[in-house]
């Protein structure tokens, strides 16, 4: 049924589907009809698979991508055995969680606005709070990160419209306008950031298009060195890492305390 609607991978998530139901019949039907209105299969299962790591994802919370694993997995070589890291927007806590498995003795903060999110990501044993960027986590982080993370809102708003069809069917703009060029939040993480990186600490932000160039002048000017553009399998860009050189001219940003 779901081939016949169009589903690419159809197949495959009939599989999990028919795993999720274990033999109800009625639980089956229910799924498959939810999947046909476009809701995400993530959140009819309640899990999905990212970095080969199992993550829940309760309904309304912000589903991570496959392409977001490429960042995850250079986040967790950049984290030290024993280091820190923040993963802001953290959603169901999917790549602090990969952190967390892949780097236990490191201390992983995470961080969303949406307390759904925060409650999942919770569950998913991140240690995570509620409120906008930096905002709630602890204050002992300052200047001791050795990796800040993100999947920040930055689609352009002009282009959201342009996402697939259901999207906003049930996911809110929230998750993805980054404002008119897109980096709105971008910049607000690469002012905020100096405040928590330590002196060779890592940032890696998932972002798209010129994006990357739009950013070059005030990371250069932030004390951000060694940018790089981060691609997929096809060339397209999907992030910028860069390393944190901390000066005696280095601004900071006072970051207020906010909650959900």
């Amino acid at each position: 049924m779901l081939a016949s609607e169009g589903f690419i991978a159809a197949e495959e998530e009939s599989q999990e589907l028919l795993a999720h139901a274990a033999g109800d019949v009625e639980l089956l039907d229910s799924a498959i009809r939810r999947r046909l209105t476009g809701e995400p299969l993530a959140w009819i299962i309640g899990r999905i698979s990212f970095c080969d790591v199992e993550i829940r994802v309760d309904p309304g919370v912000y589903v991570p991508r496959w392409l977001s694993e490429p960042l995850a997995r250079r986040a967790v070589e950049r984290l030290p055995e024993e280091g820190a890291a923040i993963d802001l927007c953290t959603g169901s806590g999917a790549i602090a969680k990969v952190l967390g498995a892949h780097r236990p003795r490191a201390r992983v903060a995470a961080s969303d606005v949406d307390a759904r999110a925060v409650a999942c990501a919770v569950a998913n044993g991140v240690d995570a709070y509620c409120g906008d960027l930096f905002a709630p986590l602890p204050r002992d982080l300052d200047g001791r990160v050795d990796v800040v993370v993100g999947v920040v809102p930055y689609v352009p708003t002009a282009e959201l419209p342009l996402l697939q069809r259901d999207t906003f069917t049930f996911e809110t703009a929230v998750s993805y306008d980054g404002g008119a060029d897109g980096t709105d939040t971008l910049r607000r993480v690469l002012r905020e950031a100096p405040r928590f990186l330590r002196n060779g600490g890592a940032l890696l932000l998932e972002l798209g298009g010129d994006q990357a160039g739009l950013l070059a002048e005030e990371l250069a000017g932030l004390g951000f060195i060694d940018v790089s553009v981060l691609t997929d399998e096809d060339g397209d860009v999907r992030g910028i890492e860069a390393t944190f050189l901390r000066t005696n001219r280095t601004p900071t940003r006072r970051v207020a305390p906010t909650g959900c």
